[in-house]
């Protein structure tokens, strides 16, 4: 049995399972830091949203390191709080900041969240940038809900599409040296699967969650200290990007991709534009 076929996934996962168990959830980790960061500015409504209580128990989707799960289980201290991913590296970094900082009713594990069967003992779900990965975002919403107490809660942090998200636009536009992208289809995994409002509302409800409350929210995603340090970052993320290109298209590329970082830089270190919506619905 290898690595990958210990964790239940359902078929529709097995291609981000390979990828965050694999080089892409190992470079998460390696740069925990970084990615714990970049979406701080978000986090203050997020939890406001959440209104998670001293004794709740709290579920957190594709947790990463755990920035998330730990926030939660400071508020939840009389409750518990359980992160779950597909990243075994992600979880590794999770395990050790939680045991650093005493957190002892935090658990991980990995896990497929669409397919896991959970007990039915949670308060709360959360899913930071995370749900517009589901293979099947009504199946595994669904199956989140099942892990809810009656009257329990989710509430999720998706992207707004591409036109509003400036570092996704620059970003990719310098990489792509020129070249037309493919798009992914409407409900295949991505970053933007989920940034159609009426999408969200459509989905939670197939999934068996009422009253759903969108928020907008915009607000600086930060990258790095400095242009060198994100420039680092990004191109080793979205290295990929250059694939098919030829040594002087990449090398263009990437002083491309600096440039675009360089006039993102401030004494507050390397900021992006960016939009999301925070959607709270309640389990039926």
């Amino acid at each position: 049995m290898t690595e990958l076929d210990a964790v239940a996934v359902d078929p529709a996962n097995a291609e981000q399972l390979a990828a965050w168990d694999g080089d892409e959830g190992r470079y998460w980790a390696a740069h925990a830091d970084h990615f714990e960061r970049a979406l701080a500015a978000y986090q203050q409504r997020f939890f406001e949203i959440a209104a998670i209580g001293r004794v709740d128990h709290v579920l957190d989707v594709g947790c990463g390191t755990g920035h998330a799960t730990r926030r939660a289980a400071r508020t939840a201290a009389d409750g518990h709080a359980l992160g779950v991913d597909l990243s075994s590296a992600m979880l590794e970094v999770a395990r050790q900041r939680a045991q650093a900082e005493g957190l002892a009713h935090v658990r991980y594990l990995q896990a497929d969240a669409q397919v896991h069967p959970f007990e039915q003992a949670f308060d709360v779900a959360i899913a930071q940038t995370s749900a517009m990965f589901f293979g099947d975002r009504v199946a595994g919403l669904a199956n989140v809900g099942r892990a809810l107490r009656p009257g329990g809660r989710v509430v999720l942090l998706t992207w707004q599409p591409p036109a509003a998200n400036e570092w996704f636009r620059e970003i990719t536009g310098a990489l792509a040296a020129g070249r037309d992208l493919p798009t992914p289809p409407p409900d295949a995994p991505s970053p933007f699967s989920l940034a159609d409002p009426d999408v969200i509302d459509g989905v939670l409800t197939a999934a068996g969650f009422r009253d759903t409350a969108i928020e907008e929210m915009a607000a600086p995603m930060w990258f790095g200290h400095d242009t060198d340090d994100a420039h680092r970052m990004v191109s080793g993320l979205m290295g990929w990007m250059l694939d098919g290109l030829d040594e002087a298209a990449r090398t263009r590329a990437l002083e491309d991709l600096r440039a675009t970082i360089a006039a993102h830089e401030t004494p507050e270190g390397v900021l992006f534009g960016s939009a999301t919506w925070v959607t709270r619905a309640d389990r039926l």
